[in-house]
């Protein structure tokens, strides 16, 4: 009776990884992930047959551990091309067939993550050739004293510099900047609510929008989303302003051309500029 109980007990002790194998995953030498047969085997089936969705949401996870974004070629203040890095990204193919042989055979299995490059999607001789011709551009200023405000323009400025809308690509302001909060440097400035002057994180960012908003209508692209604000604004002239907010308002333009445009964006000595530059190969799509 003794040997019963001590043999019962043996059982739950024994740790989970002795009586179950595993399809382990490494990198570096470190386990990322371990998984089983049943985390991705389809219930109440005859057959064993394999989840792909819940597989490929597991391989979608190591690409969040594990990846490496690429960064874009861009074009310094001096007017150089700084060249871009490619990244590296889990390859879903290799890894699913490992995971496919594991869990059609018997054992436990254990692979190292198998990598492969992301290049950029902007590279310098990419913008070699799209920053040819200027196509669009438009200067506005402001009052460099104000320090918050002006902190708010330089951000916002730097989020849409260097940044490439490629041919039937929508170019979002909201999505390119960002939300504007304390956590990434933006600061209480004035702005503009319900025709009101009142304070808010980030005022002084609708300056880099409108600024944009005249150099791509003078590029001639095609715009799809422009609010004004419930008031006259000093610089830009009435109704050629575009207001935006996180939770609001968005300012979108469409890349009709058949080239990308490259956006170029400056802000200095209390005047904010935009340029949009292309391929001397630029024509509208038919």
């Amino acid at each position: 009776m003794k040997f019963m109980v001590l043999s019962f007990l043996l059982f739950f002790i024994l740790p989970q990884e002795n009586i179950t194998d595993y399809f382990s995953v490494t990198n570096d030498g470190e386990t990322v992930a371990r998984v089983n047969r049943t985390d991705f085997t389809i219930p109440y089936l005859d057959e064993k047959f394999i989840d792909k969705v819940r597989l490929e949401t597991f391989m979608d996870d190591l690409d969040k551990k594990l990846a490496r974004s690429p960064i874009n070629a861009t074009i310094d203040g001096d007017g150089n091309i700084v060249q871009g890095k490619a990244g590296t990204k889990v390859n879903h193919t290799k890894l699913a067939k490992r995971y496919y042989h594991y869990f059609y055979s018997h054992g436990s299995v254990k692979t190292t993550v198998p990598m492969i490059p992301d290049y950029p999607q902007v590279d310098g001789e990419l913008l070699a050739d799209i920053r040819t011709q200027q196509i669009g551009n438009y200067l506005t200023f402001f009052k460099k004293s104000n320090s918050e405000r002006t902190n708010n323009i330089d951000l916002a400025t730097k989020a849409i510099n260097n940044h490439v809308v490629f041919p039937g690509e929508t170019f979002s302001f909201n999505q390119v900047v960002g939300k504007r909060t304390k956590e990434r440097g933006y600061l209480r400035a004035p702005v503009i609510v319900k025709g009101e002057l009142a304070e808010d994180i980030g005022g002084g960012i609708c300056q880099v929008s409108s600024t944009l908003f005249n150099a791509a209508d003078d590029a001639g692209l095609k715009i799809i989303e422009r609010y004004s604000h419930s008031r006259q604004v000093p610089y830009v002239p009435p109704g050629r302003d575009a207001t935006v907010s996180w939770y609001g308002p968005d300012f979108t333009f469409k890349n009709d051309y058949n080239q990308p445009v490259l956006i170029q964006a400056k802000s200095v000595n209390g005047q904010m500029t935009v340029q949009i530059l292309s391929s001397d190969r630029l024509r509208q799509h038919e």
